[in-house]
This record gives C-alpha cells, structure tokens and sequence, in this order.
C-alpha cells in the first residue's frame, strides 16, 4: 500500500518520502494529512480511487511512531461498521503490511481531502467538541457525500463495490 502524506504529516512521522514513480493501483493508494481540531492532531485519509475518507482523531507522538498499525486499527473499525464483509475487510489489511510513504501527486484528491476537511469540522462543531464525537459515525456521515471525483456517487458505495470486484 501507497500512503502519500503532505509535508506536514511526513514531519509527523519522521519519515522521508520514497522516491520513484510507483505504478500502484490508485485503490491500493490514500492520500493523508495532518490537522488540528480543538488542539488535537487529526489525521485525514482519502483512498485515490473511491475518495473513501476516515478521520484519526487525537493522535499523540507515540501513535505517529507506529503509525501503520494505526492507521490499520482505525481502517479495520470504519470498515466494520460500515458493514462491509470479513473477508474483504482482511484483504485491504494485507495490503496494510508493506506501507510505502510518497509525497502527494493528486491535486484532485488533496481537493477531495480539503473539502473533506472542512466537513469534518463542521461536523465535530455540531456535535460540541472533538471529545464529544462519535467518530465512526462522523465518517460515516462524510462517506455518504455524493463526490464529482467519484462520477457522482457515494465514496462508502465505490470502495464497496471496488473491494467486492477483487478476487
């Protein structure tokens, strides 16, 4: 799998971007980003493909430092409670063991991800404060956004039916 961070999340994870043209199928790809709602660091990834979203709220230095696992855990809970099947769900996580990190190459999805953001603030807004969010119920909700980078469709609706076409 393909994580391609913006400069700020690349710093968040002392890491440095690999170099090369990697010719990875955009669904095995996300875009992320790092931000600060009510002073927590959050963590925005958008899959390529189905612009399918999750926020990771709250994270600390030591949650940056093993960040795949992180990233996997939260990946694992939207998934099931957007009702997606086991097994499909298994399959996006062996892509999870071998994380490459690449600078960012889509203006169109960091477009998705900013607008993605905005939602998200507004969403955590109605609900009080990030402390007070149900965050599987806020990707839900930002899921369930008809997108024109998706041909008009839900992004919870494309990666589902993109997962199901694989094997």
């Amino acid at each position: 799998m393909i994580l391609r961070c913006t400069q700020k999340l690349l710093v968040e994870l002392k890491t440095k971007p690999t170099v090369g043209g990697s010719s990875e199928d955009p669904f095995w790809c996300w875009h992320g980003n790092v931000f600060n709602i009510d002073r927590r660091k959050c963590v925005l990834l958008t899959n390529d493909l189905t612009r399918y979203a999750i926020l990771i709220p709250a994270l600390k230095k030591r949650d940056f430092e093993s960040f795949g696992l992180v990233f996997g855990q939260s990946l694992f809970k939207n998934l099931l409670h957007e009702g997606i099947p086991q097994s499909q769900i298994e399959t996006v996580l062996e892509s999870l063991q071998i994380i490459q990190y690449e600078k960012t190459n889509n203006r169109s999805v960091i477009g998705t991800m900013n607008e993605q953001r905005h939602q998200l603030e507004f969403y955590v807004e109605a609900e009080g404060d990030l402390a007070d969010t149900d965050v599987y119920k806020v990707n839900s909700k930002l899921n369930r956004v008809i997108l024109s980078a998706t041909g008009y469709r839900y992004p919870i609706e494309l990666f589902g039916e993109t997962l199901s076409n694989i094997k």
